[in-house]
């Protein structure tokens, strides 16, 4: 959610700048735009709207060797061209972009800024106006940065330019993800390592509450209190080629796709040199001497903690809770003696799962983060991290995250059991070998897919996705699925809850689409299913192979009950991409979206 980036070095910063936002166009964002300085000063190109319309703003002749660029996610002020960022101060010395919600912004603006005329409508002025207003106290720029930081209550990430100061962009972050990229004579600022590959792969992670002072040739890590700080690089294990779409009209197209090659990748990644499955033995005997679990996630992470919870209770005989992290840190539920807490992210940077990650460590529970993104916030800062080894997810729609995530769960569901010394009653890595076989076949089966799409979802207004027991959490991966690219009104639900009101919302052709694949209640699903066409639904049927009937629209390729998520759920992607596709929607940028959420 929201992106920055900077340079500062020999080069012309303009097109390196942009290149960089495209990079984050995955993020979500309504407007962008860019500051560069060289000796005629700090000069803004910013426009609501995508980067190509930034791009026509944007002055070729002038050259900079120093810039910042954003792209932004309204959350104080409607998206416009006033309200994009870069900011500047009333004498347009200081040009800033952020990231973040300053929570007391108008307790600031009251006690500092009385008599400033802000421009704009965001929490972001106040910062730059701040500066100017100590700055003209007689502090240096360090100095009023530093003071202005002190005085801020929520979330940021800052790049800062001054007029005065030609050689240095002034960085800070508290929440917000930011990095520092190393380059020989340059430097760069990033949100995400992503932005800045083409350049450097050579990366410094910042703390909350640290200042930088990025020159072409250093970089200085201060505390607030002035303390230097030292801290090595590391690097970006990221390749480019793995972020480009391809031949694939869409990233989200491009990334379906792939999940069959992911769960291979996750097979190889967790196995030893003898072929064995082998996570760190500390993450095992935390889980193991748990008395409970508690799974803490969002969105689509949450559906995936929600199979997960079957995993560790049926396989590894744990007791499980799943909590939705926004309302899980300000409404805490009565916890167990002696938990362990568990963040599913595929960012790493969601801000409702850090918050609670923070309150947890103060409460001394260990902490295990399974993510996407390796050196991620949530992953430096939990006591453990398992890595989903996906690759890249640029869609912000989520897929092979979310089937990376179910994985990564049943592996270390199993390996818990084994250590145990539980009878773990099936070979995961074989079945995850024909879950994979089942992936390409129905990834392949494009066609079929596109057509249900027009025969089901044509002209909808809405849908509904109804499953019991997993079929239940995949029916509400699906609904989200289908209702945050297409915008069509869709909801999951167990089936057994249409009688309890909502089979009320059924109209005559209203598409439900259920799902058979746990044999325990397959007969109860399909009992739902003649509730809903009785009042003039009409139904399309994802069965699994062996529990088939004559005008199931679906078969899916056998694989084991408890895995069945990882494929009954492709039908859902493709059947929402194409949803999506024929109503001319922006695929991979859903309105109003972002793909990593970094604000509360």
């Amino acid at each position: 959610m929201c992106g920055i980036v900077g340079y500062i070095g020999e080069l012309d910063s303009k097109e390196i700048l942009l290149k960089g936002l495209e990079k984050l166009e995955y993020r979500g964002y309504d407007s962008a735009g860019i500051a560069v300085r060289n000796e005629d000063g700090i000069t803004v190109f910013k426009e609501k709207g995508r980067i190509a319309d930034l791009r026509q703003a944007v002055e070729l002749d002038v050259f900079a060797k120093t810039g910042i660029g954003h792209t932004r996610w309204a959350t104080h002020g409607v998206p416009n061209q006033i309200n994009a960022h870069p900011h500047q101060s009333d004498s347009q010395r200081f040009t800033l972009v952020h990231n973040g919600v300053i929570e007391n912004y108008h307790l600031v603006q009251k006690e500092y800024l009385s008599d400033v005329d802000m421009k704009s409508d965001t929490d972001t002025e106040v910062i730059v106006q701040l500066l100017e207003k100590f700055s003209n106290d007689g502090m240096t720029t360090g100095e009023a940065f530093r003071h202005t930081l002190s005085l801020l209550h929520g979330s940021y990430a800052i790049a800062l330019l001054d007029s005065e100061e030609a050689q240095t962009i002034y960085v800070a972050k508290n929440k917000s993800p930011l990095l520092v990229g190393l380059g020989d004579g340059f430097n760069v600022v990033a949100s995400d390592a992503m932005a800045m590959l083409q350049v450097t792969s050579q990366y410094v992670e910042l703390h909350d509450q640290e200042m930088v002072i990025v020159k072409k040739e250093s970089v200085e890590i201060q505390q607030l209190d002035g303390t230097v700080v030292k801290r090595d690089s590391y690097t970006a294990e990221l390749d480019m080629s793995d972020i480009e779409k391809g031949t694939y009209p869409h990233y989200m197209l491009k990334e379906i796709d792939e999940q069959p090659a992911v769960m291979r990748k996750i097979i190889q990644a967790y196995q030893n040199e003898q072929g064995d499955l082998e996570i760190e033995d500390a993450i095992l005997a935390a889980l193991n001497n748990a008395d409970r679990l508690y799974i803490i996630a969002a969105g689509t992470s949450y559906h995936a903690g929600l199979v997960g919870k079957e995993y560790f209770e049926k396989i590894a005989g744990i007791p499980v809770e799943v909590h939705i992290a926004s309302e899980f840190g300000y409404n805490m539920p009565l916890l167990s003696k002696n938990p362990i807490f568990m963040f599913i992210t595929q960012s790493g940077e969601t801000a409702d799962s850090r918050q609670v990650l923070v309150k947890i460590k103060k409460l001394g529970h260990p902490t295990l983060t399974v993510t996407n993104v390796k050196g991620s916030t949530l992953s430096r800062e939990a006591d453990y991290t398992l890595l989903l080894h996906a690759g890249p997810e640029i869609a912000v729609a989520s897929t092979k995250a979310y089937t990376a995530q179910i994985a990564v769960l049943a592996i270390t569901a199993a390996l818990v059991a084994k250590k145990a010394g539980h009878q773990v009653e099936f070979d995961i890595v074989h079945e995850i070998g024909i879950v994979a076989n089942a992936m390409q076949s129905l990834v392949d089966s494009k066609e079929e897919m596109e057509q249900i799409a027009r025969d089901f979802l044509a002209t909808t207004r809405n849908a509904f996705f109804i499953g019991r027991n997993l079929d239940f959490c995949v029916s509400m991966e699906g609904a989200l699925k289908l209702k945050e690219i297409s915008y069509i009104q869709a909801e999951g639900f167990a089936g057994g809850e249409l009688k309890h009101g909502t089979i009320a919302l059924i109209e005559e052709g209203t598409p439900v689409f259920a799902l058979v694949t746990q044999k325990a209640v397959s007969l109860n699903i399909r009992g739902n299913v003649k509730e809903v066409v009785a009042r003039g639904a009409n139904p399309c049927i994802i069965a699994m192979e062996g529990m088939e009937e004559e005008g199931d629209t679906v078969i899916l390729p056998k694989v084991h009950p408890l895995l069945s998520p990882l494929v009954s759920v492709i039908p859902m992607q493709l059947i929402s991409y194409y949803a999506s596709l024929h109503r001319d929607c922006d695929v991979d940028k859903p309105r109003n979206l972002a793909k990593s959420v970094t604000v509360e």
